[in-house]
């Protein structure tokens, strides 16, 4: 391989690189999952390939690129359209401090020993496992903390407040994902789905699949948002 070849190599790589990359979108980057990793990775190794494998064709290297990143649009696009696709890809949060209690099996699930949780919840300016309620460890590898109520700092909301409401949830529960309900968490929270369905009619919505997302607030209140993307008047319903 001539100066001049290794030079069209080099410039032809990092170009292709930076358009595929920017053509994948933000998520590549800044939420590393397991598939982002292993793209990530492969487009790595096919770019360096590309500059330095005289052996590989300038052509089928950027054919290579190319057809890898159109595999990681098609894998985003059907991870839109199917949570079980997503959750397979992805995997799923994980709740690893729920109520003040840490979780050992699933730090054990996780390989994420006390060390390593303590670090990540000092990153979020925590200190002390008995000022978290609840902690998530995220598909990304980060982790979500929900102090306890007195250790949040107030709001000018809360601080309007003449009596505080009446915390019936312990976090806002996500109930309705892409129109479909999220059977786990109204098993696991014992909300009725003919009751959610009557809050919904009261909006003037006649079914879940025309809801993208519905969350229920840990004072009973309902979070809507429809599924042309239009929000709700009155987004909280009680």
């Amino acid at each position: 391989m001539n100066i001049t070849e290794l030079g069209i190599r080099l410039i032809l790589s990092f170009l292709s690189l930076l358009l595929l990359t920017r053509v994948m979108g933000r998520k590549e980057i800044s939420q590393m999952t397991f598939f982002n990793f292993v793209s990530a990775i492969a487009l790595g190794t096919l770019g360096a390939s590309l500059a330095v494998d005289s052996t590989l064709s300038i052509r089928n290297g950027v054919l290579a690129l190319a057809a890898w990143t159109l595999f990681t649009l098609l894998t985003g696009f059907i991870d839109l359209k199917s949570k079980v696709i997503r959750k397979a890809v992805e995997g799923s949060p994980k709740v690893v401090i729920r109520e003040g209690n840490v979780l050992d099996h699933e730090l054990k699930n996780l390989r994420l020993d006390l060390d390593a949780l303590n670090e990540l919840l000092r990153k979020k300016n925590v200190f002390s496992i008995k000022d978290v309620d609840y902690a998530i460890f995220e598909t990304d590898g980060t982790l979500s903390v929900l102090k306890k109520e007195p250790k949040q700092p107030l709001t000018k909301e809360d601080r309007m407040k003449t009596t505080p409401a009446l915390k019936q949830y312990p976090i806002p529960i996500p109930i309705i994902e892409d129109g479909r309900y999220n059977e786990k968490h109204l098993q696991q929270y014992n909300i009725n789905k003919q009751w959610v369905d009557q809050k919904l009619v009261q909006q003037g919505i006649q079914s879940s699949s025309n809801v993208f997302y519905a969350e229920l607030q840990t004072d009973g209140t309902i979070f809507i948002d429809k599924m042309d993307g239009q929000q709700d008047e009155s987004p909280r319903i009680h």
